[in-house]
């Protein structure tokens, strides 16, 4: 015999459903503290505001003006493109000042990338006083790009400066080398390069987390010491590497001080040391060419941005993750 079940009896409520009070309260304390990170975030917010995104924003309109400092607001005119027209047809010191950055970029950031990981892999080991020695190769990093730093590399590259004491205990002519153009922008490259602590370090972190089986496992295969460092140290720190390749390629870009206080802010000797940014600082407060130091500015930062692009596009076919993932 079928049992079957009578239906239920009790009416369903068909007014508004009410949130319970809990609800209600916890939904006010997420509003609280929603309200209290604002509040914390807002020194931030408005410096955002106050020192990157107005003035970049400034920087956009004065690049299609003739703007120069001097010349009131009311005054200033509208020139069009007529600022870029002139920075890809007619200034030549423009172009210079490219081919000077690149040459810089290319050489150094190679090299200070060599450095780092050469000296990371001599430091990647257990043994007394290490931890002094990091230190050490880290301390010009701190330093960054100091004017005091840049004032002694200078003296020690004059004619009668350190450096060439050096050479002539050895017998070896020195030369003016900050003062020749055939050799003042290997002087920024080389103090460029020495400061290679940072990404040594970034590099030292990479390395303790390559796992020792790995090694191990190579080592039972027959690998040597460079088949290893080929197989296994350079796949395994490829995200590492690439870290440090975006990071100092802009750094590379960006090279201001050293060479301002080479060539006490000419680009001397004969533009040799005329990187982009120096030449934006002449044009836009030495000249007085405010417009057209700002149109350099905006083509610089999408020069980069390409740049920062085709690395991030061509790392996918070299980096490799332990995921085993795409990035």
């Amino acid at each position: 015999m079928a049992l079957t079940t009578a239906p239920s009896s009790t009416p369903r409520a068909t007014g508004p459903v009410r949130t319970p009070a809990d609800r209600r309260g916890s939904g006010r304390i997420w509003q609280r503290e929603g309200l209290a990170g604002y509040v914390f975030l807002s020194p931030w917010l408005i410096g955002l505001l106050a020192i990157t995104a107005v003035p970049m924003l400034l920087s956009l309109y004065l690049s299609f003006t003739n703007y120069d400092i001097l010349t009131p607001w009311s005054e200033v005119e509208w020139v069009g493109l007529t600022n870029y027209e002139r920075m890809f047809t007619s200034d030549a010191s423009y172009w210079h000042a490219v081919q000077v950055t690149l040459a810089f970029a290319l050489i150094a950031v190679p090299l200070k990338l060599a450095a780092a990981l050469g000296v990371a892999l001599l430091l990647n080991r257990a043994w007394r006083g290490v931890g002094l020695f990091r230190g050490l190769f880290y301390l010009p990093s701190l330093l960054g790009g100091s004017v005091a730093l840049a004032i002694v590399w200078v003296s020690m590259f004059n004619r009668d400066g350190a450096f060439n004491s050096l050479l002539g205990f050895f017998g070896i002519e020195g030369k003016p080398w900050v003062n020749d153009p055939e050799w003042a922008l290997e002087t920024l490259m080389v103090l460029a390069i020495w400061q290679f602590g940072a990404p040594m370090v970034i590099f030292l972190a990479g390395l303790k987390q390559v796992p020792t089986e790995l090694y191990e496992a190579a080592s039972v295969d027959g690998a040597g010491k460079i088949r290893q460092f080929v197989s296994v140290t350079l796949p395994m720190l490829s995200p590492v590497i690439f870290f440090n390749l975006v990071l100092e390629t802009i750094n590379g870009f960006q090279g201001f001080t050293s060479a301002f206080v080479l060539s006490n802010g000419t680009g001397g000797p004969v533009d040799s040391t005329l990187m982009y940014t120096l030449n934006l600082y002449i044009k836009g407060f030495v000249d007085l060419e405010m417009g057209y130091a700002s149109a350099m500015a905006w083509v610089f930062l999408l020069a980069i941005a390409v740049i920062t692009v085709v690395l991030f596009s061509t790392g996918r076919f070299w980096v490799h993750y332990s995921d085993g993932e795409e990035r």
